[in-house]
């Protein structure tokens, strides 16, 4: 039996929460060869920390909680090309194959609906987990020509900081 899961809406002074599920949750990369070590002042962590402090403010942000009411898992939204985009998704370690980041995906596809017909992502193509996880729940690979110029520029940031650059994807779910 899966444990229940809450997901709520993450208040902005849970920003270290936010952060420390998502450290967490970076862990698994490196089951996949890649090792995510940007030191907490790399210009990349400043800009995504920025973003996520942002969206914690204006209320796009959903933490998931256990029984015991501890943070297991994170969805930070905003917007990129004024499209709805779901900026980041982390679980717990410990906690991955519960559900978690199905309800909270699924948290995210209502934020979506109310300002978009659409979510849009970012992610690694290869890792196991990641790619065929949102595959599963409706998003589909965009080509590189159909981004628009803000996410161009969002994904030429991540490439030019993280590993294994010409990994990253852009995916979409329609949602009308």
């Amino acid at each position: 039996m899966r444990p229940s899961i809450l997901i709520r809406r993450a208040r902005a002074d849970e920003f270290p929460t936010v952060i420390a599920v998502d450290d967490d949750a970076t862990r698994r990369y490196a089951t996949g060869g890649l090792i995510l070590g940007l030191h907490p002042e790399h210009p990349f962590v400043l800009a995504e920390r920025g973003r996520w402090a942002r969206s914690l403010a204006a209320g796009d942000a959903f933490i998931a909680e256990d029984a015991d009411r501890r943070a297991t898992g994170i969805a930070v939204l905003a917007r990129v090309d004024g499209e709805p985009y779901l900026d980041q998704l982390s679980v717990r370690l410990e906690s991955v194959g519960q559900g978690i980041g199905t309800a909270l995906l699924t948290r995210a596809f209502d934020w979506a609906r109310e300002r978009g017909a659409g979510l849009w992502l970012n992610t690694y193509g290869h890792l196991p987990w990641n790619r065929p996880f949102y595959e599963r729940r409706g998003f589909v690979l965009v080509e590189e020509s159909a981004w628009r110029a803000e996410m161009r520029a969002f994904v030429d940031e991540q490439r030019a900081s993280l590993p294994m650059p010409e990994q990253r994807v852009v995916m979409f779910r329609p949602l009308r």
